[in-house]
């Protein structure tokens, strides 16, 4: 989808020197996958301990190997 941003240079100079991405496109890319990620693993703790989400060994070692 093709999409105009008016983005901050300070950022994305900062950005490009804590990546190897050297893309505004690749920046904005990098950038919500991490959001995405984080936002997940928040969820994940949050139901941590519920009834709901009781994972086995065999599960974890799943999960573990998945990456």
């Amino acid at each position: 989808m093709k999409t105009t941003l008016d983005l901050p240079e300070d950022l994305l100079r900062e950005a490009r020197e804590l990546t190897s991405v050297r893309t505004k496109r690749g920046l904005v890319i990098q950038a919500l996958r991490e959001l995405i990620r984080r936002r997940r693993i928040e969820r994940l703790f949050e139901r941590a301990g519920r009834k709901e989400f009781a994972l086995d060994n065999a599960d974890v070692d799943r999960l573990r190997h998945a990456r």
